[in-house]
């Protein structure tokens, strides 16, 4: 029988309504979390453990439960065959109430929790272990990465010390802490069975940030969000989702490590997004018969690089083709997955170190990173009704661009723009006001409204120079 991955929130029908909480804008200042950056295997005696019982105690009064109503409009009756002799029956409003399980990380109330939790939801509602519920409001939420951030009016609450999860080891201790099923706070025991899965095409339609740790400790529907603890009772991981064929537990399941959780927390509640570095780099991975051919010595691994975006990140520290990344502020890249999750964890304008094989000699090459507007590369407004995209080997097939051209490319336009007529799609926006550009964002910060703005375009072979007008 075929296994699928779940996500392990749930939904019932026909839930009462709850007390409207909206979402709200950006909060001033980051969580006051606390940390114990210290290896599990640090503290601890040689005697027999015949109990964990103060470790998960302690734990336990951190884990809620979230309840999140959605409402849903519809015309009555549903049934076609009625609804042609009813054509203006008024539509009905019907509920569908969601649960999962949070971590509170802060004593001022804000809490980790999965995306697919709080999606879409219209009310948010919490309980805590020791019976008090409080309405809820959306800090952020980024489904790249499945993290939600929401939060409580409320002081002094008993959260969660995090670990640093890259020092996790796989057949580590740990604690699956959640409300399974709605049937109440559990706990459950296994080890850490492995560390660093992705490809799962869990994320954003394949194109999420995914380094899972995998266990066996039991979770099941409605642990999601919930806390995976090791065996000192800090936070390692945030409960996501199982493999499973039959939408039960068979001892597989996958949480975000809390270094990348945190990481997107703090940017969601610093700026209300997640701002994600770009290097400016196409890599492949370096195989075994090629890895003397590149330059490596036994033991090294990384990645290669195949092209530098003309102009990016890259390009200005010094980076070429045919060097070899070998980590990137001190983390190990060996993979193409591997230079794609470090990257995005790093703040845009933050030096970075990255350490190179070049015609088989070391080196450090410090670059700044830019900023990633969209990691699918799917299109984006740039401006009114004008959509673009990242230059990928897709669009520069479809439209013909050379592979010395880099910028944006328009892929579509609306009838009604109003710039239908001076842009066409397969236009390549190279610069604006004589900036490069390569990523949304930085294309958006150099466009102001009620001023004429210079566009570099690529278009059929050549470049021209056009003033677009922002009303």
């Amino acid at each position: 029988m075929k296994s699928s991955i779940f996500r392990l929130s749930f939904v019932l029908l026909g839930a009462s309504a709850l007390v409207l909480y909206a979402a709200t804008g950006p909060e001033s200042k980051t969580p006051a979390l606390r940390i114990d950056a210290s290896s599990v295997g640090e503290r601890g005696g040689t005697g027999v453990v015949t109990s964990y019982a103060e470790v998960v105690e302690s734990a336990q009064a951190t884990v809620v439960s979230v309840y999140s109503t959605k409402r849903v409009r519809q015309r009555a009756p549903t049934n076609p065959m009625l609804r042609q002799f009813f054509p203006n029956m008024p539509e009905q409003e019907s509920e569908q109430q969601g649960m999962g399980s949070g971590v509170i990380v802060s004593a001022d109330g804000y809490i980790l929790t999965n995306n697919h939790v709080i999606a879409g939801a219209d009310e948010l509602r919490v309980a805590l272990p020791d019976g008090r519920e409080f309405d809820a409001k959306l800090v952020g939420a980024d489904d790249k990465t499945d993290v939600a951030v929401i939060k409580i009016a409320e002081a002094d609450l008993p959260f969660a010390t995090l670990a640093d999860s890259d020092k996790l080891r796989v057949g580590d201790v740990v604690f699956a802490v959640g409300n399974p099923l709605g049937i109440g706070q559990t706990v459950t025991m296994g080890i850490v069975s492995a560390k660093g899965r992705n490809n799962l095409g869990l994320l954003d339609d394949g194109a999420g940030y995914e380094d899972f740790i995998q266990t066996d400790a039991s979770i099941n529907m409605g642990n999601s969000g919930g806390a995976l603890i090791d065996a000192r009772g800090r936070l390692v991981g945030i409960n996501t989702a199982i493999l499973s064929n039959n939408r039960g537990n068979i001892g597989i399941g996958f949480a975000i490590p809390i270094n990348l959780a945190a990481s997107i927390m703090n940017s969601l509640v610093a700026t209300g997004s997640v701002q994600r570095g770009f290097l400016g780099v196409q890599v492949d991975s370096v195989t075994a018969e090629s890895r003397e051919l590149h330059g490596l010595k036994p033991g090294q691994s990384g990645v290669v690089i195949a092209n530098v975006t003309p102009g990016g990140p890259a390009d200005k520290a010094g980076l070429q083709r045919n060097d070899v990344i070998l980590s990137i502020k001190g983390r190990a890249v060996t993979s193409v997955q591997d230079l794609r999750l470090v990257v995005s964890q790093i703040l845009p304008g933050t030096p970075a170190v990255v350490r190179i094989v070049r015609g088989g000699k070391e080196e450090t090459i410090d670059v700044e990173l830019g900023t990633l507007a969209d990691a699918s590369g799917r299109p984006a407004q740039l401006l009114e009704g004008v959509e673009v995209a990242r230059i990928t080997e897709e669009t520069r097939q479809q439209f013909n661009v050379p592979m010395e051209v880099d910028g944006l490319v328009i892929t579509a336009i609306a009838p009604d723009s109003p710039f239908a007529r001076r842009l066409v799609p397969g236009m390549v926006i190279v610069d604006v006001n004589r900036e490069p550009v390569t990523d949304l964002a930085s294309a958006k910060a150099l466009l102001k409204r009620g001023e004429r703005h210079l566009l570099l375009v690529y278009f059929r072979g050549a470049y021209r120079y056009l003033p677009v007008d922002l009303p």
